[in-house]
């Protein structure tokens, strides 16, 4: 087939700006996704430090949200990589672009699928890191929350002053293991709209259609 029967017939479908689309797509996964992994480890970390000062036992035990920012970045990276590998170059020997719009534009959705997942989990793993981290110091180093009995009702009766001697009852050991429990399944949660994202993106970005098709 002639070039100019080429142009003519996949001119509409593979526009010379459908590689430009696919590359939006790759730049969204990865930049996206890194920014909601900054997003979580900076919020997280601030609270981490904050309270190690304070209970320095507790710091690796609540580095977890740190550890699950970090992962979304993997995503954005892995999805990145896929998509860059998918775009083609142009034929050297026609000089006509396979890469279809059609394809373009499902890379773009699969960047976006991705990228913006992993920006929403991000921010939610950071904010549920910050005060989770911060109400675990709290408990461990027997900070007072409640200025006067009245604001404190319904919550642990564990004293929050330290009256020598039986500290293993004081420690507020039990309301410790509570509230990082129930951190990390919010974590855990917050992790999984990432994974979705990236589930999703995995599928569409399979989705081709190569002008070179007979």
């Amino acid at each position: 087939m002639a070039f100019a029967d080429l142009e003519t017939t996949y001119g509409n479908l593979c526009p010379s700006w459908a590689l430009s689309v696919g590359y939006m797509g790759v730049a969204s996964a990865a930049v996206l996704s890194n920014w909601g992994s900054a997003w979580g480890t900076w919020k997280s970390g601030v609270s981490l430090v904050n309270t190690g000062i304070r209970h320095p036992s507790s710091v690796m035990k609540n580095v977890i949200p740190v550890v699950m920012a970090g992962v979304i970045g993997i995503y954005g990276l892995i999805i990145a990589v896929i998509l860059a590998e998918s775009i083609p170059k142009p034929n050297t020997d026609t000089r006509v672009n396979v890469y279809s719009i059609y394809t373009g534009m499902a890379h773009l959705c699969a960047g976006l699928c991705c990228g913006l997942s992993g920006l929403a989990a991000g921010g939610c793993i950071g904010i549920v890191g910050e005060y989770g981290v911060r109400c675990v110091g709290y408990r461990a180093s027997n900070i007072t929350l409640f200025p006067n009995k009245t604001e404190s009702t319904g919550y642990s009766s564990i004293s929050d002053q330290d009256h020598g001697g039986d500290s293993e009852d004081l420690s507020g050991s039990d309301d410790q293991n509570k509230l990082f429990v129930g951190m990390l399944i919010m974590l855990i949660f917050s992790e999984a709209l990432a994974l979705y994202g990236l589930i999703v993106a995995l599928i569409v970005s399979q989705h081709s259609f190569s002008c070179g098709e007979s």
